[in-house]
Parts: C-alpha cells; structure tokens; sequence
C-alpha cells in the first residue's frame, strides 16, 4: 500500500563464539547498534535486522534467502564494525589484528548483491561504504598510519571525534548537503578505500589529508556509502554536518521504487 510504513533492512553485526567460554560468549550472535537503527527509524520506517543465512547451522531452518529479504524490503542500511578481510580483496592481512571477518564479508556481500539486482536503494555506513567497494571490485588500506602516515582518522574518543570533509563539485552530497556552514562529519576508521570498485565516483574527501569519505554508484540506481557515521551527529550540533537530508533523499528513492513497483502491479 502506497501509505504503508517503508520497510528498512538493516545488516547484522556478527559476534563469533569465544573458545572456551560458555553462555552467551559461547555462541554466535547477530546484532545492531541502536544508534542506527534510531537514526534511520527518526524518519518514521520500519527497520528490520536482517540476519545471516548460514548452510551450517546448528537448527534446520527453511528454504527463506537473502534474495527473499531484498524482494520483501524496500531498502537496505549496511551498518558499520568490524574490519573487511583483506582476502576479500586479494589480499593476506598484513596484521594479525586485521583478519576481519570474512564471514560477514560473505554474508554482506550477497546481501548487498541481492538488494542490488532488486534495484532496491543502498547506504552504507563506515564499514558499510567500504564492503560496497569491496563488493564491486575495489580495495582498501589495511592501515591507514602504517601505509600512509596519517593519524587524522583515530581517536580515542570514538563518537566524538570529527574532521571536515570536501565535497566532489556536482555530486549528490553537494546538491543535498553543500548548503550548509558546517563540514564536520565524526568519522573513526583505521581503514579506508584505495582503489574504487567498478562504477563508483567519489563524493566527498577529507578536508585533512585527502582520503575518501562517500561514494556513490554511477547509475540511476540510489547506492551511496559514507565513511562517517550519521548516525553520531546529535541534531542541532552546530559545527558537525546535519545528515537528515541526505537519509530524507535515501528513503524519497526507497518510496519512489517502491510506489512505482506497486502501480506496475
């Protein structure tokens, strides 16, 4: 129905069993963070996790797949975490503590791919940006201090931490967001997008040293990935920018599709 809430899938968190453990440590459990899910609910959706479809689980489950969910939604938020596996890139972890976690890498990846194919729209959120490189044939800095020398990105303060960024002239970003004062953005990633995946432009870069902060897929489909967190961006912060319209311009394409697939029907 054309008035009906729009339905928002939001990828899961993955936290793996710890050897030895027992209770909650000792399985595997599929999660998201409230921030989130509450930025992109404050546009009154709905926001449903969408979890991992494993062949090898512990229960039988039935025949429902990741294609199901991207045919059921009408848009998908790709939430940060974890480090992309360099494998996932051609590449071995130059750090052990840079393994990341193929697992969601796969799980991800096919989402991401199924939601594609639907022509259902895509943002995605620090991590969430650069699995969408990864997925279409782009790669990543490991390290961004070791390999480029650049601490501008890290800080203890997580959440709080922020630097300003330069939007690409006559992207969307520029269109939606250039209008204001402010180019803050709290931004905390020791990775970051070297070489862009096929079809994608840049739309903004850090103001400090130049490295990619969004991207956008060059077609007429909405698939557009921030290496910042919107969703850290308290309303009314004066020097941060203020990302509601860009959720506003991501969930006008989700209802767009989704009124146009109801009237073909």
């Amino acid at each position: 129905m054309p008035n009906s809430p729009l339905k928002i899938g939001l990828s899961a968190r993955i936290y793996h069993p710890e050897p030895g453990a027992d209770g909650l440590r000792s399985k595997t459990l599929q999660y998201l963070e409230q921030s989130v899910a509450h930025w992109v609910m404050s546009r009154s959706v709905m926001v449903l996790m969408v979890p991992s479809v494993l062949e090898d689980g512990e229960i039988t489950r039935s025949n429902i797949r990741l294609t199901d969910y991207a045919r059921y939604l009408d848009g998908l938020v790709l939430q940060g975490g974890v480090d992309v596996d360099p494998r996932s890139y051609g590449e071995e972890a130059l750090h052990d503590d840079w393994r990341g976690d193929a697992v969601r890498d796969s799980y991800e990846m096919s989402l991401f791919r199924a939601f594609l194919e639907a022509g259902k729209p895509v943002l995605g959120i620090c991590r969430g940006c650069q699995l969408i490189n990864v997925a279409l044939g782009g790669s990543l800095y490991q390290d961004i201090p070791s390999q480029l020398g650049s601490q501008h990105h890290l800080h203890s303060n997580y959440d709080q931490h922020a630097h300003d960024v330069q939007f690409s002239d006559g992207g969307l970003l520029q269109r939606v967001l250039g209008q204001q004062q402010a180019r803050g953005v709290v931004s905390i990633h020791h990775q970051a997008i070297k070489q862009l995946g096929r079809g994608l432009l840049v739309e903004a870069r850090s103001a400090g040293d130049g490295l990619v902060e969004a991207i956008r897929l060059d077609d007429e489909r909405f698939v557009c990935g921030l290496q910042w967190h919107p969703e850290f961006h308290p309303p009314g912060a004066a020097h941060l920018l203020d990302c509601t319209p860009l959720l506003d311009s991501f969930l006008g394409e989700v209802r767009s599709r989704r009124d146009r697939t109801l009237l073909a029907v």
